[in-house]
């Protein structure tokens, strides 16, 4: 059986030509998806109907050939598996019921598994699926990210409701963020166990808290759920993505003990390269503005990551998400260019 080139790098190998997905490579810049989306009804009705999330993840890989699948789900329906309300809004985003202090103890992890089953079933689904030469790469939100959507309701500029609260009342923060430690780590065990080759954890919004906080709130629970993952499953593999994090990379690293370590394209590549050696792989980091742009311009910035990270492990992606006015063709230039 092939090993898919994905895991080869995770597991510590170098390749000549470096595996590529993109970060919401299923989404609304493709016209199959947006079909799929308007039959689902609700986005969350997508999420949780197996057969249509199913579909929706293998739809970039059968037109586009990626070396990984990644699960079709959200962040928050952790959040949502918790008991809390939940919704989407068309063309505004998530919206939650903002969670009080007095509240935090009613919060249990006991039915993450019954009410996330349909999510793990699609995993299970994905995999017979797939190729073996293909990854698949289920997720969860990082515990600081889902829960600045949960303390302010919604996504703000700079998640100032969830520093105000760090810096009243640390203490409540904890317990929050310790909360979703757990049920992190009971869902990525899950997703792993239903079929799932590795495991990403999203931390979206680290880039708004201090040296000192992002130890505290990003670094140290990722950890903890790194740790706690392999304690059940003491091989899996695991990415951390801490957006923003231009400093403290190799402490993040050295910390969490990820096999790789995403990066946006803020954040100088040859820098962290440098920096992390062979301590972890580096998955990034082209500007999605740049794959709007297509042309001269996205061949350049394509083989100036590709130059930088040659001889070393890179699992190219995007800094952050595929954007909905993505022209398809720009991404079958982009997957040529990586691929030439």
């Amino acid at each position: 059986m092939t090993k898919a080139r994905l895991l080869r790098v995770l597991d510590g190998e170098a390749i000549a030509r470096p595996p590529m997905w993109l970060m919401r490579q299923a989404g609304r810049y493709l016209p199959e998806y947006r079909a799929l989306r308007t039959k689902a009804g609700s986005f969350l009705d997508l999420c949780y109907t197996p057969e249509l999330a199913t579909e929706v993840t293998l739809q970039p890989i059968r037109r586009f050939g990626f070396d990984a699948a990644i699960l079709f789900s959200d962040i928050l329906v952790i959040p949502h598996a918790l008991g809390r309300d939940v919704r989407f809004v068309e063309g505004e985003g998530p919206r939650l019921d903002p969670i009080e202090i007095a509240h935090l103890d009613q919060l249990t992890v006991n039915a993450v598994l019954e009410r996330l089953a349909p999510v793990l079933e699609t995993v299970a689904a994905v995999r017979s699926e797939l190729a073996p030469d293909k990854a698949l790469i289920g997720f969860c939100g990082a515990p600081w990210t889902v829960a600045t959507y949960m303390i302010a309701g919604k996504g703000t500029p700079d998640q100032a409701p969830s520093r105000l609260l760090a810096a009243r009342n640390p203490e409540a923060l904890d317990r929050l963020i310790e909360t979703l430690v757990q049920a992190s780590i009971v869902y990525l065990v899950a997703q792993l166990r239903a079929g799932a080759d590795a495991v990403q954890i999203f931390d979206s919004w680290s880039r708004v808290l201090s040296p000192a906080a992002f130890e505290r709130w990003s670094a140290g629970p990722i950890a903890r759920i790194v740790a706690g993952v392999r304690a059940e499953i003491p091989d899996a593999r695991i990415i951390g993505f801490p957006k923003g994090a231009d400093r403290g990379l190799v402490s993040f690293v050295e910390t969490t003990g990820v096999n790789a370590v995403g990066v946006d394209w803020t954040v100088p590549l040859a820098t962290v390269r440098a920096e992390i050696g062979d301590r972890a792989a580096i998955q990034g980091n082209l500007d999605p503005m740049a794959l709007v742009a297509g042309g001269a311009q996205l061949d350049d910035a394509v083989d100036e990551i590709l130059d930088v990270m040659r001889g070393g492990r890179l699992i190219f992606n995007l800094g952050h998400g595929i954007v909905p006015q993505t022209p398809i063709e720009h991404v079958e230039r982009l997957v040529e260019r990586v691929r030439r």
